[in-house]
């Protein structure tokens, strides 16, 4: 079971980070050299991955699976229900203490934090928020959205103005929990989710001949506010 893990995780960080690029082949003979593993430890491995939305099947080879412009606004549908609910829990569960580090790690996000750092820090603001809430269903269907979603959010947060405007509003929600103002971040929130899906469309559509040059998969198109 560890080595299955352990291999699950290697696998999925070279997913999140694109040194396994979206639609890119693998084989399990392949993986088992890389890993020096057995068969059954490397297929249970895929088999999570294919549950979490990361690997695919191709005949006998697996493919990494491509980035869907269609998933992303179907995940912003499913995105603003979950935030909404978990920012209202939060506004009557919330200790101060845990808002505040929440806040400090928002501040670490300044202007010339390297790339990396502001998407890990994006990321776990929502996991963060979604723990507030108080609800382990809640907390779980946050994180395993914003994993799906890694992806994606890693080639739209090229520029320092979409960063910062991802921070603001980050903020902004931030400061209506430590307030109790459960209305104002649940409409930051969802405003939040859709912004999010309209900057990660139009990026990914606008530069979408770049990124297939690059050997980037993507299928679908999505429907973003204009």
């Amino acid at each position: 079971m560890s080595q299955m893990l352990d291999i699950h995780a290697g696998l999925r960080d070279r997913v999140l980070s694109l040194d396994l690029r979206p639609g890119e082949k693998l084989t399990e003979r392949l993986l088992e050299r890389d890993y020096g593993a057995s068969r059954t430890p490397v297929r249970a491995a895929l088999l999570k991955l294919e549950s979490e939305g990361l690997m695919c099947r191709d005949g006998r080879s697996w493919v990494v699976a491509p980035i869907d412009l269609g998933e992303i606004t179907l995940l912003a549908e499913f995105r603003a229900t979950l935030e909404a609910s978990a920012v209202r829990f939060a506004c009557e569960r919330a200790a101060a203490e845990d808002i505040d580090a929440i806040g400090e790690m928002l501040d670490r996000c300044r202007p010339g934090v390297p790339r990396d750092e502001w998407h890990k820090a994006g990321t776990d603001f929502h996991i963060e928020i979604g723990r507030l809430s108080g609800n382990s269903f809640l907390a779980r269907a946050v994180a395993d959205v914003m994993t799906r979603l890694s992806r994606p959010r890693w080639l739209e947060v090229l520029t320092e103005p979409s960063r910062e405007q991802a921070w603001a509003e980050h903020r902004r929600i931030l400061d209506s929990i430590r307030r109790n103002q459960p209305d104002a971040a649940a409409q930051q929130a969802v405003a939040h989710v859709y912004d999010t899906r309209d900057r990660l469309l139009r990026s990914l559509d606008d530069n979408r001949r770049g990124f297939r040059a690059r050997g980037l998969a993507l299928v679908g198109s999505g429907v973003r506010a204009e």
